[in-house]
């Protein structure tokens, strides 16, 4: 065989192997375990074989390598918007969103707020209020006094294990948003904005990957999963408010389930400067990639967005995103 035609072939199994991704990902269960692959994959791999068959002079090659390349861009988490010129840094809302894991559950409470008072942000979206094992058992906690102590300024939220403290007054009671998410309407200056607090379940729990539990476990959450997006998606939908949406989605790029958010919502890391933004894991030298997300609707403007490094206090990196917003009209999408 002929090196030409080895790249051929190649090209084409990958090509099959893309159709079928971007088919039955986030639509078929099963195939929940495959959407794991490392989102640089769909680029990494599509390159390479357009070098092969650069060096081979396959053109059948490379033109597969091309199509795959581009067909399974948005899946690499690879941030193109990154090499655009950086706009002046302007004053806004300061939101940070993080998920705590387990909040300050066997570390020191005081550097866990320390942790927090070192980004004073206008409002805070924090996830996983609670403490427990992973994957295992959880239960409810109670801070709300410390958490009232800590932050006088602020208005607090706590619901489906999650808090929101907003400088801003709320415009109403908190609205749990399925079974982990969390909306909390405020008054800015500009108007009314719903923020949502979002914690999407993990895909899977680690155990024997034969065994048939395991596949009995990932068609429950995938399962949980989708009712978590149905639930939030249709919230948005029939908000006439512009809203911030942030949170632990456990969704990378390469997770279709991140196509349910509404065409509304659009994804705030164009204000990354990153090239490949990463959220996880916060612990390891090597972060992995990004499964924390940051949307915003028509009138919400997303100037700064950075992560930010907890410093051992949990697995996943904080969101630090500066949005301005827009005196407009309520909006019926």
């Amino acid at each position: 065989m002929s090196p030409a035609t080895a790249v051929v072939l190649c090209a084409l199994a990958w090509t099959v192997f893309l159709g079928a991704h971007l088919a039955l990902n986030g639509r078929w269960w099963p195939w929940l375990a495959v959407s794991l692959l490392p989102p640089p994959l769909f680029a990494a791999a599509p390159l390479a074989l357009l070098l092969a068959a650069a060096a081979s002079g396959s053109v059948p090659g490379a033109v597969l390598a091309a199509g795959c390349l581009l067909a399974g861009w948005r899946q690499s988490g690879v941030n193109s918007r990154a090499v655009r010129r950086s706009s002046p840094e302007r004053a806004g809302i300061r939101v940070v969103s993080w998920n705590t894991q387990h909040w300050n559950q066997g570390r020191e409470p005081d550097r866990f707020y320390a942790f927090l008072h070192s980004l004073p942000a206008d409002i805070y979206l924090l996830q996983e209020y609670l403490n427990g094992f992973e994957g295992g058992e959880v239960w409810d906690i109670d801070d709300e006094e410390r958490l009232r102590r800590e932050f006088p300024g602020h208005h607090l939220s706590v619901d489906n294990n999650s808090v929101t403290l907003s400088r801003f007054p709320p415009a109403g009671p908190p609205v749990p948003v399925g079974a982990c998410s969390l909306r909390v309407d405020v008054r800015t200056p500009d108007g009314i904005l719903s923020t949502y607090n979002v914690h999407i379940p993990v895909q899977l729990t680690v155990m024997n990957p034969l065994s048939r539990a395991f596949f009995q476990d990932m068609r429950r959450r995938h399962g949980a999963r989708r009712r978590e997006y149905d639930a939030l998606v249709a919230d948005l939908l029939a908000n006439p408010h512009p809203f911030l949406v942030s949170g632990d989605f456990n969704t990378s790029a390469a997770i279709g389930d991140i196509r349910r958010m509404p065409r509304a919502a659009h994804d705030a890391i164009g204000a990354n400067r990153s090239l490949f933004p990463a959220s996880w894991h916060a612990r390891w030298r090597l972060r992995l990639w990004r499964i924390d997300w940051v949307f915003t609707s028509a009138g919400v403007r997303a100037e700064q967005y950075t992560f930010r490094d907890p410093g051992g206090l949990s697995d996943h990196l904080a969101q630090d995103v500066t949005i301005t917003t827009t005196a407009i009209e309520e909006m019926n999408r």
